[in-house]
């Protein structure tokens, strides 16, 4: 309803209120190369972080501990995948990995219970909520994710990268005081830049901030500012870590008969029903824990906006 509100509320306006508040307008669009580069440096920077401390969680448990170095894409090291019972304490991955677990969920909900979870519903609901992202939520994502991929937790960088930028923006659009649909377009930017830059795709990191937004829509508005910032995230954490794609391909696939689309069709299938299965699992073990009458802190954030 708040997104048709908005929507009605922008077809009120008259036609010149609605050209300056367009990227036809020339001071319009210097506004938002202006914030769009600025969210994209942060996340730039931000990619850097999360993808240092990533590696550094690693070999302090994983390698250190364990004796075990997972593969790696292969435009960011070693794909070679070795064999779990040739580290050198196998018998201490689960409970590294539960260690793991432990203290990136005392970290979260001791200094901020709304960065529980993968991020990107929290990022969401920021967005279609209007609240705002605190300032400390980066930093604890960053930390409790790094920590619950080091330890090999089952986590991915896409969530945590989108809610950490998507906090960049939300902070940057309270600092400047941008208006509630600024605000909205700075956060979901964030979200674009944040995946544009660490999975080095910005353009597609671009069209996921506007389109993961809704279920039957796109967030149009946000097209522009996501590809600048995804552009800018790009070049500053590829500047660091080389400008390879994340994963390559072999130089012998390739598309030679029709008959190979059965064989496509069959995958995207299984994988489809595969990840639904994933993520009902997810979602009902989660909500399962939610039940458990644990002390997991207040989901409420505090007044202050630390």
């Amino acid at each position: 309803m708040k997104f048709f509100a908005s929507r009605l509320a922008g077809s009120s306006r008259s036609p010149l209120q609605r050209f300056m508040r367009s990227f036809e307008s020339p001071r319009y669009l210097l506004k938002w190369v202006f914030l769009s580069t600025l969210i994209g440096c942060i996340a730039g920077l931000g990619a850097i972080a999360f993808y240092a401390a990533i590696h550094f969680s690693t070999s302090v448990f994983l390698g250190g501990m364990v004796g075990y170095q997972p593969p790696e894409p292969a435009g960011e090291g070693e794909t070679v995948v070795t064999s779990f019972w040739a580290a050198a304490h196998p018998w201490l991955l689960p409970l590294v990995t539960a260690l793991g677990g432990l203290i990136a969920g005392i970290i979260v909900f001791t200094f901020a219970p709304e960065a529980e979870g993968h991020g990107t519903d929290a990022a969401i609901a920021a967005f279609h909520e209007g609240k705002s992202i605190r300032a400390r939520i980066p930093l604890i994502k960053l930390v409790a994710s790094a920590i619950t991929i080091g330890t090999g937790g089952s986590a991915g960088r896409e969530g945590p990268a989108a809610q950490i930028s998507a906090g960049f923006g939300s902070i940057l659009g309270s600092v400047l005081r941008l208006d509630a649909q600024d605000r909205r377009i700075a956060l979901a930017t964030g979200i674009g830049a944040g995946i544009g830059a660490i999975f080095r795709a910005p353009l597609g990191g671009a069209i996921l901030a506007a389109e993961i937004l809704y279920r039957d829509d796109l967030e149009v508005e946000a097209l522009i500012p996501a590809l600048l910032a995804s552009i800018v995230g790009y070049s500053i954490f590829g500047a660091w870590s080389g400008w390879d794609p994340i994963f390559a391909t072999p130089n012998n696939l390739a598309f030679s008969s029709p008959p190979q689309l059965i064989y496509y069709v069959v995958l995207g299938l299984l994988c489809g029903l595969v990840g639904r299965l994933y993520s009902n699992g997810f979602y009902g073990i989660t909500h399962i824990f939610h039940h458990i009458p644990l002390p997991t802190g207040s989901s409420q954030p505090s007044v202050d906006c630390w």
